[in-house]
């Protein structure tokens, strides 16, 4: 159970919800009574995962920005991509960031992204915070 709330956490982090999945795993990595390797594992995959839908939901939110109810201006979407064309897929390892990590995988949809790209360097940044903070709690860093 403890490794579902942990996935869910991290997969609805990724999202632009607000939740925090370093906490969770924080309290799981202190229970000391799970695997560590899973612990990260699991965070890694669900957090991945949801830049996934971000990813995918990009792909599919231009069909809608000519329409009243669009929820971005044209000239966010527009900045957003001169962003992405200047810093093109390597932004995508800012992707573990809090804030601006989530809108980069949507544009990275929106920019057509390369999936298995976006997915290696997604997975690759992710995975990178959650052995940081794991590293953090051991009190290497």
């Amino acid at each position: 159970m403890a490794y579902l709330l942990l996935f869910l956490s991290a997969f609805g982090a990724a999202t632009l919800l607000p939740l925090q999945s370093e906490a969770v795993l924080l309290g799981l990595l202190a229970q000391a009574q799970y695997l560590t390797y899973l612990l990260i594992l699991v965070a890694t995959i669900g957090n991945v995962l949801g830049s996934c839908v971000n990813w995918y939901l990009g792909l599919k939110i231009e069909q809608y920005k000519h329409k009243k109810w669009f929820p971005i201006s044209k000239k966010s979407m527009l900045k957003a991509e001169k962003i992405y064309q200047k810093y093109g897929f390597w932004s995508l390892l800012f992707s573990w960031t809090p804030v601006i990590g989530d809108p980069i995988t949507l544009v990275a949809g929106l920019m057509r992204e390369n999936f298995w790209r976006f997915l290696l360097i997604v997975t690759f940044a992710k995975g990178g915070r959650y052995l940081f903070v794991y590293w953090i709690y051991l009190g290497i860093f």
